[in-house]
């Protein structure tokens, strides 16, 4: 079986983006397509984990009216991704109408509740602070937030989910064993900081709290040895496992 890894094609140039997917695709199990290379060549570009032989996670983070999402949900569909990533906080139509688009056409859409890219203090500035519920205050906002989005998202069924690993053993232990959680944010020891991630953790770590997927990005993407990076993290994870 192949590895729970989404390896991130965070390329400029697609041809770049098809050599790194190759070059790992015996150690991964899915490629991450996002905004960069959507954007820069078309939907086409799914293709690139086609080739590969790898599922597409399709990373849009759809947030829009209903509608607009349902009808994007359906292209996506059309591409032949795997999965297509979604704002929890674009509501519940939204979330309800692109699971109804995207049932029975092989497409799951996933739930994306904080970026691990935002901290409190950045909650604060978005107007969503004071969210601590029943005068628990234990647990961080951004926990607490991700939590409340995903149990909305969950209820809208959705099933799969992206959370930091600061929030995975709290969405796990509230969605129970049904829920996919995909965790960014990952960084294996010795592979420097956290970029612009602020809430990480190692993919042991986040396998441990309960992800069924991590994202890894820069670290396998700048190595000198992609495969071996990604054979690495692909080891650790399995240990962590047993």
């Amino acid at each position: 079986m192949r590895a729970p890894i989404v390896f991130a094609l965070d390329f400029e140039e697609r041809a770049a983006a098809i050599a790194a997917a190759r070059e790992v695709a015996p150690a991964i199990g899915m490629v991450k397509v996002g905004l960069e290379l959507f954007v820069g060549y078309g939907p086409d570009v799914v293709s690139i984990g086609h080739d590969a032989g790898l599922p597409v996670f399709l990373d849009l983070k759809l947030h829009d009216i209903p509608e607009t999402v349902e009808r994007a949900v359906a292209q996506a569909a059309k591409l032949r991704a795997r999965v297509v990533t979604v704002h929890a906080s674009g509501g519940r139509a939204m979330l309800r109408r692109a699971v109804a688009r995207a049932k029975g056409t092989g497409l799951d859409v996933c739930a994306v509740t904080v970026l691990t890219s935002l901290d409190e203090g950045d909650l604060d500035d978005l107007g969503m602070g004071g969210m601590h519920a029943s005068g628990d205050t234990s647990r961080s906002r951004t926990s607490l937030a991700a939590e409340n989005l995903a149990h909305m998202a969950w209820e809208e069924g959705v099933r799969w989910f992206v959370c930091s690993p600061a929030e995975v053993r709290f969405l796990r232990a509230r969605l129970g064993p049904d829920a996919i959680l995909v965790t960014p944010g990952v960084r294996p020891l010795g592979t420097g900081g956290s970029d612009d991630q602020k809430r990480v953790a190692t993919p042991e770590q986040a396998m441990r709290d309960g992800a069924n997927w991590v994202v890894v990005g820069r670290p396998i993407r700048d190595a000198n040895d992609r495969l071996a990076a990604a054979r690495a993290i692909a080891a650790s994870i399995a240990q962590a496992k047993a």
